[in-house]
């Protein structure tokens, strides 16, 4: 059977308002370039959609993982709209993810993030794609452990047999770019003992530990650590397949139900409460550049195309006023965090802030230090 692929791929290449939302010139030209791409045969199906600031493409074919064809589309595709709208039009932070002069074969390490799942079709393969502003990969350590490890959250667990043999955690060192696989739910203390520290650990895939059927896949790159200096925060995406033999769909929103603090924010330096949004009313930031922000896009997936509630057009899983208590209550949190300034742990610590403009304060200072007999 030919297997299908998901890819998606984001990247902030310019806005307007500081960090609003980006131009719909960007958005259409983008739109242009994945039809002429569809129609060529390359991909299957697509579609465009922003948050916050950056903008996304998902894209279905059967090329597989990794493959140069289809990141070369979204590189050129992020290139062109920087050179042809963003800068032209002054836009904030144009290109700004485009860390790299020249397309080497794969977008990785190259600024944009990308999160790509190949697998064998079901008989129905409903699926999840969720996609975060002002903020960093491992914000969705807390979620997917949730979803796939914890059956206080994912009743799935419990009640379906075919979920009890667990699920396997590839989790990343962002550092190193070295990749540990653990099961759940043996492995689970060591699991959360990687996960705890979001800004050096993240989970990059799931498999169900069954069969390895690959279940979700998400973005991992750091910008700070490519660039050497903050450059942007990274706004991650992520992939997870749902029902049949994995979680279902209102199992895996449910992890986003009470939002957690993740890193990011303000100027990439604060910690903030992960807003889940409607992608088509509020996936634009404001207060104090947010707060991080997170949509969920539903389709199915048939014969290789992405089917949505019209054509493509994604379900809005957060358009649903269940979902005002959660931004009700990040709000609440946001105001809270922002109380203590630019106090700890309102303000990342040290580690997170050396890519930021603080070193060079402490280099500034570094004479006036003296020490204490």
């Amino acid at each position: 059977m030919v297997k299908t692929t998901i890819s998606v791929i984001k990247a902030d290449v310019g806005s307007v308002a500081g960090h609003h939302r980006p131009h719909k010139k960007m958005l259409d030209y983008a739109k242009q370039k994945l039809a002429e791409a569809k129609e060529s045969g390359l991909i299957k199906s697509f579609y465009v959609y922003h948050v916050g600031d950056d903008i996304g493409l998902v894209m279905t074919h059967h090329k597989g993982e990794n493959n140069p064809e289809i990141h070369k589309l979204a590189w050129d595709t992020f290139k062109e709209i920087t050179d042809k709208i963003s800068k032209p039009l002054k836009l904030y932070g144009a290109g700004q993810d485009l860390l790299k002069e020249a397309f080497s074969g794969n977008v990785k390490g190259m600024g944009p993030g990308v999160a790509e799942l190949e697998f064998e079709e079901r008989k129905s393969d409903p699926i999840v794609v969720f996609a975060a502003d002002k903020t960093e990969p491992g914000a969705w350590n807390l979620p997917l452990y949730k979803i796939f490890a914890d059956p206080f959250n994912t009743a799935g667990l419990i009640i379906d047999p075919s979920l009890h043999d667990g699920f396997i955690f590839e989790v990343m060192d962002l550092k190193e770019g070295k990749v540990v696989r653990l099961k759940a739910p043996e492995e689970s203390y060591d699991i959360l003992g990687l996960l705890g520290t979001p800004g050096r650990y993240a989970v990059s895939k799931v498999f169900r530990a069954r069969d390895m059927l690959p279940a979700a896949a998400a973005s991992t790159s750091r910008l700070s650590f490519i660039a050497g200096k903050y450059v942007g925060k990274d706004d991650p995406v992520l992939i997870v397949r749902t029902q049949h033999g994995l979680p279902a769909v209102g199992e895996v929103l449910a992890a986003f139900a009470v939002p957690h603090l993740v890193a990011g924010w303000m100027r990439g330096s604060h910690n903030g409460p992960l807003m889940p949004v409607s992608f088509r009313k509020h996936p634009i930031v404001t207060y104090f550049d947010g707060p991080p922000r997170v949509i969920a896009m539903g389709w199915q997936i048939s014969n290789g195309e992405l089917i949505g509630v019209d054509g493509t057009e994604p379900a809005d899983l957060f358009d649903d006023p269940f979902w005002d208590y959660s931004r009700n209550l990040a709000s609440q949190i946001a105001v809270y965090m922002r109380t203590m300034g630019e106090i700890m742990p309102a303000r990342l610590e040290p580690a997170e802030l050396e890519y930021t403009t603080l070193p060079k304060i402490l280099a500034k200072l570094e004479s006036r230090f003296k020490k204490v007999d």
